[in-house]
């Protein structure tokens, strides 16, 4: 399975979270779609580029190190993580299609093509 595919596997799980208002580790999310929590950085980008380029709140901002309970250096998204994650959990996410694993793959080469430009990231 690709790391586009296991987003989508990933979505739902993140939705849940969110509603309830929660975070998740990056372990007990890997458990969840059988990835490891050292690949999720993998799975994880392309949502991250997903809601940046769609005007999302940051929904990856809710995976977090069981440790320091903040988001890995791989978040970009936002540089104020509990607003980040006040964000996300205010989003109506029911608004909004999930994406399939071609819109994050997409999404993911936007963001790679926007960084190669030398574009700044767009903020919400």
């Amino acid at each position: 399975m690709t790391a586009c595919q296991r987003g989508t596997q990933a979505w739902p799980i993140l939705l849940l979270v969110a509603c309830r208002r929660e975070t998740i580790t990056y372990d007990l999310l890997g458990k969840l779609i059988g990835v490891s929590p050292k690949r999720l950085g993998n799975v994880l980008e392309p949502i991250q580029s997903y809601c940046i380029l769609q005007g999302l709140a940051p929904l990856t901002s809710l995976v977090v190190d069981e440790t320091t309970g903040l988001p890995g250096e791989g978040f970009i998204a936002a540089d104020d993580v509990p607003s980040a994650q006040a964000d996300v959990y205010e989003q109506d996410w029911f608004m909004h299609a999930p994406p399939s694993a071609e819109l994050l793959l997409h999404a993911s080469d936007g963001m790679i093509a926007r960084q190669a430009r030398g574009e700044g990231l767009p903020r919400r």
